[in-house]
């Protein structure tokens, strides 16, 4: 698989980028229908043991280099796909995408869903 990177947006209504580091995991699931109806590409980003912690961006402000937007990512995932952190930065969190199907992400998500 060629390498996709993704960057994690809104990390600031959540946790912040301070409790992550370099290598941590990640689990990216599609919202199709997203409740709030703002971003139908919208995918949801999480973390083992504190759940949500933003969204991949969507918009030119908040996609930091060559990363690739939501909508870009969409219909490469499945319904979900899992990454690994590889930069932490003061505006959110540059990724590198690694499964994306999500049989994979139900067995990693059961395997160690520990709450």
């Amino acid at each position: 698989m060629e390498d996709i990177f993704f960057t994690v947006a809104g990390c600031n209504h959540y946790f912040g980028t301070e409790a992550f580091k370099p290598r941590m995991k990640v689990t990216l699931y599609k919202e199709p229908d997203n409740k709030y109806k703002y971003d139908k590409e919208a995918i949801r980003v999480e973390a083992r043991a504190l759940g949500k912690i933003g969204y991949v961006a969507n918009s030119p402000y908040t996609v930091l280099g060559e990363s690739r937007s939501a909508g870009r990512l969409y219909d490469s995932i499945d319904d979900g796909a899992t990454g690994r952190v590889l930069y932490v930065l003061p505006q959110g969190l540059v990724c590198e995408l690694e499964e994306t199907g999500f049989e994979k992400v139900k067995k990693i998500y059961k395997k160690h869903r520990h709450y």
